[in-house]
């Protein structure tokens, strides 16, 4: 017998355009969408479940969302509603467990495996709290995924939306990752499935047949992630003072440009903004990376790694250059520029200078102790 953590993962169904219907019923049943005008530069935050049949999704541009559903309502987001929303939903999570990882607004991760109501199912905790928030929020729904590590729940989530519950014990893990398409993973997006796809990964299963060296020597450190969560392995604690990996500022520009002075402009005007928020969160980066969005809406990414962390505008700012410099930013028009710092530093320091944070995995039979209580 070995120590079997139990996990949920929460995720609010259409969050913000549910929100939206809630407070305008005449809303219900309609394409809602979340966003910017669809005749400026906006893209869409989020969307209701009546608009996606259309083929909507987040990040879609406004105007090309309004193309697909020209009867869609366009509505711009209240974060201040949705943030009082989401502190109502936390508070529920906190009468179970103090082991709360909020992802975002509208969804967490909550280790119940020792609950404040001494509960022993997992999934019966699940359910009473997407009971209680369908009552606490005046009728919104969640959907939960439910299961013993932090991949298999949140993978669990998205199985059964809308307002669904989906739960994954350890017996039936192996069966279910071997079934499941590669796109679902959690941390594939669309170049890797493609890539994937090209080595004849096409489930789980085809993925749990690739060697751990071979995954790494095709896709980097990110294939020894790959290869434990095809194995079912993910000991990732859930962590209540998560910190964000990266800390950035983006602007979408109300017209293309190709004037890069006019650009470096904007860039320095980023940069003062990143350097004030890592500041105010004191945080302390080595990477940092310039992201230009073409008017063909082709997205580039320049990075460049220091020797010690970034504490100024004007470091920042100097770095940008030579990096936007690097792009084909003013032969081709730029829509959107943003700057991002990641690649933090543990905020102690010992005699051999900074510590960077460990690594997400573990030997997972390194790492057992006696459990008793089987039941999900």
């Amino acid at each position: 017998m070995y120590f079997i953590r139990k996990i949920i993962h929460i995720d609010m169904d259409a969050f913000y355009a549910s929100v939206e219907q809630r407070d305008n019923p005449q809303l219900k049943g309609r394409p809602v969408i979340v966003g910017g005008d669809p005749s400026s530069r906006g893209v869409v935050a989020a969307c209701s479940y009546e608009a996606r049949r259309f083929g909507i999704h987040s990040a879609m541009a406004c105007a090309t969302a309004y193309r697909l559903c020209p009867q869609a309502f366009f509505i711009r987001p209240r974060f201040d509603v949705y943030k009082t929303v989401s502190h109502q939903i936390r508070e529920i999570f906190f009468q179970y467990t103090d082991l709360v990882e909020p992802l975002s607004l509208d969804e967490a991760f909550l280790d119940v495996t020792h609950n404040k109501l001494g509960l022993s199912s997992a999934t019966q905790i699940a359910q009473q709290i997407r009971t209680q928030i369908v009552h606490v929020t005046g009728g919104l729904t969640a959907s939960a995924g439910v299961s013993f590590n932090k991949f298999l729940a949140k993978v669990a989530s998205d199985c059964n939306k809308p307002n669904g519950i989906t739960v994954i014990t350890p017996d039936d893990a192996p069966a279910f990752i071997d079934q499941l398409p590669i796109r679902r993973f959690f941390g594939v997006g669309r170049v890797t499935e493609e890539r994937m796809l090209n080595l004849g990964i096409k489930t789980g299963a085809d993925l749990k047949k690739i060697s751990l060296e071979r995954l790494v020597q095709s896709f980097g450190k990110v294939g020894a992630y790959y290869y434990h969560i095809a194995h079912g392995r993910d000991d990732r604690p859930v962590q209540p003072n998560r910190t964000h990996k990266s800390y950035g500022k983006e602007i979408t520009l109300t017209s293309d440009i190709d004037d890069t002075h006019q650009m470096i402009v904007i860039l320095d005007d980023l940069a003062r903004k990143v350097a004030d928020g890592l500041r105010r969160e004191d945080r302390q980066g080595l990477t940092l990376t310039l992201k230009v969005k073409y008017h063909d809406f082709q997205t580039v990414t320049r990075s460049v790694t220091f020797p010690e962390p970034i504490t100024s505008s004007s470091t920042i700012i100097a770095a940008v250059k030579k990096l936007l410099a690097n792009t084909d930013a003013g032969k081709i028009k730029v829509r959107l520029l943003g700057i991002t710092v990641s690649n933090f530093l543990d905020a102690q320091q010992n005699s051999n200078g900074w510590v960077q944070l460990p690594l997400p995995f573990k030997d997972p039979d390194k790492n057992c102790w006696p459990d008793n209580d089987r039941s999900w």
